[in-house]
């Protein structure tokens, strides 16, 4: 390959590098065209698929930072650069590979940490992007229904005792003007009776004096 071929071809691959938000490296051999055509549309917008020469791809992770990369880069390779759900194209490399054992994962490298195969078979167990966030919208709704039962709930309360304090005035309208409520029972009356009862023989005892005194003038 001719220098100014071989730079451009580096700057390819450094540009997939730095425009994606990781990489899935594999072997294709046995592969036919064919199939290689089924996994590019199979992964769709989510990753370009795209063979590379292993002393181009080390020379673009280099300069793109990526250490570690070497080992992977072994026998035929293509480059899965993933541009959108990163577990969303684990999964269609992981699919497809079930059903074309002739794709071989051997790692990829994810925000600049290198992944082996079997992290790369983990990446694709996860939950998509979409049912995560599926799932988190449900648990906010979830929430904020709560927090509307719980600041409802005061004021609902409120509501009742207003109308128990209504109900109450209507009977004892008293209440509105800061009075205890209606007088005392008339049974209460007997108590204040007996407690005259009791004072009586006091105011008798004078009367009993005058009538000695007068007695003993008339001796």
């Amino acid at each position: 390959m001719a220098r100014p071929e071989k730079a451009a071809a580096i700057a390819d691959i450094v540009e997939s590098f730095n425009g994606s938000a990781g990489a899935v490296l594999t072997e294709y051999r046995g592969l036919t065209v064919k199939q290689l055509q089924e996994l590019r549309r199979s992964l769709g917008e989510n990753a370009n698929y795209a063979v590379v020469k292993n002393t181009l791809a080390k020379l673009a992770a280099n300069e793109v930072g990526i250490t570690g990369f070497d080992d992977l880069l072994t026998g035929p390779t293509a480059i899965a650069f993933i541009e959108g759900d990163v577990v969303e194209a684990a999964k269609g490399l992981r699919d497809f590979a079930k059903a074309n054992p002739a794709l071989v994962i051997k790692g990829g490298v994810l925000d600049g940490n290198i992944l082996d195969a079997s992290e790369i078979a983990k990446l694709a167990d996860l939950e998509s992007r979409e049912v995560l966030l599926g799932k988190m919208a449900g648990a906010m709704l979830a929430s904020l229904s709560q927090a509307v039962y719980l600041l409802n709930a005061p004021i609902s309360q409120a509501a009742r005792l207003a109308g128990a304090l209504q109900a109450k005035a209507e009977q004892d309208p008293s209440i509105l003007a800061g009075g205890a409520g209606a007088p005392a029972a008339a049974e209460d009356a007997p108590a204040a009776d007996e407690a005259v009862s009791e004072e009586a023989p006091a105011a008798e005892a004078p009367a009993e004096a005058a009538d000695e005194a007068a007695e003993s003038t008339d001796a």
